[in-house]
């Protein structure tokens, strides 16, 4: 909690390294294989530096799928350890945690050139694995995996309440809680207090209304929790009746239906099996 919710001073700087550091040193209780390892991916023309903890039932990560993980803007990789261990135990894959662009350990910003980073960790995930991937994404996570199962850069993708379209709204915008707001312009890499247009400047590049306007989809699990205070409930919804996607939409629970966590990772896991080789 001391570097929650963004790494915008020193000390929390410093209680991110302490926490990397306390993970690794925990690995070994985990009851499954952990690696940690800096990836160098294609960025801007150059690179970036994206960390990233691969965990799976052995070290052979040959012979199962891959799935790349990551959590939201204020909810990083060791964050959803529980979700990862379900997945690796539960769907027998590989997971391939990472922190998307503008959060936790990667350096790269959340801006138009975010979506080159995940094109980078899908190749990787590709060469990594049997070459079947899949892309989860938690919360703001969850719309980089909308992104990577629209496009069908994967062979599967579950966004768990990823804003997508009306999220990015000005008035949407206007009633995030909780400092939200400021939260996203730590991500979005303003270093001074943004003003409202600043922010919905920022966001823009992440309206994939373009993207749902296409039919190159592959098979995609849409979940949420009827009573978000983020994002809004069309943003779920819109996916319905689209080719090979499934909705979920659970009652009585808010932001990635976290009073509701075990129902919605026991579904996550029983559709990646059922959609992976």
């Amino acid at each position: 909690m001391a570097r929650f919710p963004a790494l915008a001073d020193v000390p929390k700087r410093t209680a991110m390294a302490l926490q990397v550091e306390q993970y690794v040193k925990a690995a070994p209780t985990f009851g499954i294989h952990f690696e940690r390892r800096v990836l160098e991916l294609p960025y801007r023309g150059g690179s970036t530096s994206v960390p990233v903890h691969l965990l799976s039932a052995t070290p052979d990560f040959t012979q199962r799928p891959v799935v790349l993980l990551s959590g939201g803007l204020d909810s990083w990789k060791m964050d959803l350890h529980a979700i990862e261990t379900a997945f690796v135990r539960s769907a027998n894959v590989t997971v391939l945690a990472f922190d998307h662009p503008g959060t936790g350990e990667t350096q790269a910003p959340l801006d138009a050139y975010a979506d080159s980073v995940i094109d980078g960790l899908v190749a990787t995930a590709r060469a990594l694995g049997n070459g079947h991937v899949a892309h989860f994404g938690f919360s703001f996570g969850g719309n980089f995996a909308a992104a990577s199962g629209l496009r069908g850069i994967v062979d599967a993708a579950i966004d768990l309440g990823g804003p997508i379209v009306d999220s990015f709204t000005r008035e949407n915008f206007s009633r995030l809680m909780f400092g939200m707001a400021d939260i996203a312009g730590n991500a979005f890499g303003f270093t001074a207090r943004p003003t409202f247009d600043d922010i919905l400047s920022a966001a823009q590049p992440f309206n994939r209304e373009s993207l749902l306007a296409q039919d190159t989809n592959c098979p995609m699990l849409i979940v949420n929790g009827a009573d978000d205070v983020h994002v809004v409930r069309h943003d779920t919804l819109l996916f319905e009746g689209r080719r090979d996607t499934e909705v979920h939409l659970i009652p009585d629970t808010g932001h990635v239906a976290a009073s509701k966590l075990p129902e919605a990772i026991a579904l996550m896991s029983a559709w990646l099996r059922d959609h992976l080789v």
